[in-house]
């Protein structure tokens, strides 16, 4: 587990998101991490990257979420392996306030992209706009993100808990999310491969264009009015008014057709 490793630093800060490491009775316990069964090239790749003997199962049960949901968990017993994780900074029991970026050297996007595919979302919101979120109950795991995203989209992100649940909801829209994207989403890095495929639609996406402002709104007044009863032309009281030819029309017919009231 060197961290300076790529594919070590994002399996770190992903095992820091997802994983849970179990304490047993004297040097017993158990580091393990339970995934949908979609995402079970993952954990293999977690397993030929650890030097010691783990195991990948899979398993068949009903949820609240669904009738039958199918979820592979990779088990790591070895007290070498804890031990070492565990000085590096993943705690054991519950530890979702407690994490934090370890203090060995490491690179930030490999990291964060392990955390984010642990606990992050990246898509497409309804209306077409890329968008990368991280939720964690962690204040130094979201000062890192901020961080270190305002250095690569320049997007700044206040730390703010939500007083419901106490979790930190940070979110990047549109450029800011492309930018995040090809920072953390490189070709050939070691990811969840759904959100990669994502990533990279999200690097590849043009903004639509801007559409053109609708017609400037008019307030027609009694005094407006009367000049458009009381000029010889259309063209005349548009000159007067600076209102355009169309809108001077359509008001003036309303006028003579009874539509709306004379002015008194």
């Amino acid at each position: 587990m060197d961290l300076t490793v790529p594919e070590y630093a994002y399996m770190f800060g992903f095992l820091q998101a997802d994983g849970h490491l179990e304490q047993g009775v004297g040097q017993k316990g158990k580091l393990s991490v339970e995934l949908n069964a979609r995402d079970i090239a993952l954990l293999l790749k977690f397993q030929k990257l650890t030097p010691y003997y783990s195991s990948v199962t899979e398993r068949t049960r009903a949820t609240n979420f669904a009738e039958i949901h199918t979820s592979t968990t990779w088990s790591l017993c070895s007290l070498e392996a804890r031990t070492k994780l565990n000085e590096l900074g993943l705690p054991y029991g519950r530890k979702s306030k407690t994490i934090a970026p370890p203090s060995v050297e490491f690179p930030p996007n490999d990291y964060l992209r392990g955390v984010i595919d642990a606990d992050g979302s990246v898509g497409f919101t309804k209306q077409g706009l890329p968008f990368i979120s991280l939720t964690t109950q962690s204040t130094a795991i979201g000062a890192y993100l901020c961080s270190h995203a305002q250095s690569v989209t320049g997007a700044k992100r206040t730390l703010k808990r939500y007083a419901r649940d106490g979790i930190y909801n940070l979110i990047y829209v549109g450029k800011a999310a492309q930018k995040l994207a090809v920072f953390l989403y490189y070709p050939g890095c070691l990811s969840l491969e759904r959100k990669q495929t994502t990533a990279e639609s999200i690097a590849t996406w043009v903004p639509s264009p801007r559409k053109k402002p609708g017609p400037e709104r008019i307030v027609w007044t009694a005094e407006k009015d009367k000049v458009l009863l009381s000029t010889s032309t259309v063209d005349d009281a548009c000159a007067e008014l600076g209102h355009s030819r169309n809108a001077c029309r359509a008001r003036l017919t309303k006028l003579l057709d009874g539509l709306v009231p004379l002015p008194s």
